[in-house]
């Protein structure tokens, strides 16, 4: 089979990874793909989002399935493009990844569904957004209703940052078209979990529960991330509180989708906070996440293969569907300078000294040839150990990251804190 990868992350190179293993897999390709992704595959000299040269390029080749890793290119509608040339992919259409696109959308579906979920005000203009704030119980949680890379979402301690927060959003324009409307919610205090299914509008499957560090510092410090390490499964999330999860959220949120007429296939990701009331959703992703596909892939047992194409052609009850009882941590390093300005350019050495049978490398924000990687990006890339215990798996996961150098390279050296 000839498969084509959209996208040039961590997340993109695991899926390619675990594809590669796949004796059914011929031909990997990857737009644009990395310096990682060029030692298992093709790299295409197209961005994630040049829907144009993407289909042009599917038309003329032809791929068996695409696999459109980040949000972006499922929000402007690059599966309606595949499928409309009579070719299969994997991930949830234009009208359905308004999962992701907007907020304000996922939070109406879910309140019409009764989720439990943050309660929250939508705004258009910022003087009743200010006026709001003025009124209401702090903490506040202020959020870019549209795609901001992960990073429209201010946790406000008091009304300065609140007020600051809807300034930045909407009138400054921080985050582009991301901020002509914006929500306003309740802050949420616990632990959060990363909950990854996989529907094909009918059926659900579960992948272990995980938890992603979003905070660039130890001790959970610093600005929000896109995310420097996870690990699964965490021990927060039992088998009983999976099922109710499912039950009370996931299920729910599918019936919603059919009752508004619309077909959703392709990845449901949860954030989740774990509060003293029980699980509340924070939001909910249309893609697998990152880091977290790090740790999930390297435990699922069950050929990602067959789950991508259970999906796409909506019999995803076929699947046996079994992960590893291992667990899994991933550790990020990232750029001087990330998330406000990272430095890019730099030479990364011991790469080739990394990977073995429970340690694996996984690029993002690289270029250059798998042999002689350069940064190129904030996220640089993140080793995965796994074990029987996740105190193993720590341990390979940081016995990879000192194997690796760049300059000033950052890294959290408490990923699992909780669990640990």
């Amino acid at each position: 089979m000839k498969i084509l990868i959209v996208g040039n992350g961590g997340r993109e190179h695991a899926l390619g990874w675990s594809l590669h293993q796949d004796n059914r897999v011929t031909k990997l390709y990857f737009a644009p793909g990395n310096a990682g992704t060029a030692r298992i595959g093709t790299n295409l000299k197209m961005s994630a989002t040049d829907l144009d040269s993407i289909t042009t390029w599917a038309e003329t080749e032809q791929p068996d399935l695409t696999v459109v890793g980040p949000e972006a290119p499922l929000c402007i509608g690059l599966v309606d493009r595949i499928e409309a040339l009579g070719l299969k992919a994997f991930g949830p259409n234009q009208e359905a990844a308004q999962l992701e696109g907007s907020k304000i959308f996922t939070k109406n579906l879910m309140n019409q569904a009764q989720i439990p979920t943050a309660q929250s005000v939508s705004f258009t203009e910022v003087e009743p957004a200010l006026a709001y704030i003025a009124r209401t119980e702090l903490p506040l949680v202020v959020k870019a209703d549209g795609l901001a890379a992960g990073k429209g979402v201010l946790i406000c301690q008091t009304r300065e940052e609140a007020e600051a927060a809807v300034q930045a959003i909407m009138t400054d324009r921080q985050f582009g078209d991301a901020g002509n409307q914006l929500l306003i919610e309740e802050f949420l205090d616990g632990q959060e979990a990363s909950i990854h299914a996989v529907t094909d509008g009918t059926d659900l499957v579960f992948f272990s529960p995980s938890q992603d560090h979003k905070r660039i510092f130890d001790g959970d410090e610093g600005p929000n991330t896109g995310g420097m390490g996870a690990y699964a499964p965490t021990p927060a999330v039992d088998q009983e509180l999976m099922d109710s999860v499912a039950e009370t959220v996931f299920k729910p949120l599918l019936e919603a989708f059919r009752q508004s007429g619309i077909t959703y296939k392709g990845v449901l990701y949860g954030g989740l906070m774990l509060t003293s009331k029980g699980p509340k959703v924070l939001e909910f992703n249309a893609r697998f996440g990152d880091p977290e596909t790090q740790v999930l892939l390297p435990l699922l047992e069950t050929p990602l293969l067959d789950i991508l194409l259970a999906t796409v052609n909506h019999n995803l009850s076929s699947i046996d569907f079994k992960v590893k009882a291992q667990s899994a941590m991933t550790v990020v390093m990232a750029s001087p300078g990330y998330p406000e300005k990272p430095k890019t350019g730099d030479v990364i050495t011991g790469t080739d000294q990394v990977e073995s049978e429970n340690q694996f490398l996984f690029h993002a924000g690289t270029s250059g040839s798998p042999e002689a990687p350069v940064t190129s990006g904030g996220r640089v890339l993140s080793v995965t150990g796994i074990g029987i215990t996740l105190h193993e798996a720590h341990d390979k996961a940081y016995d990879g990251i000192e194997k690796i150098s760049f300059p000033d390279a950052q890294f959290r050296k408490d990923i699992g804190h909780r669990a640990l």
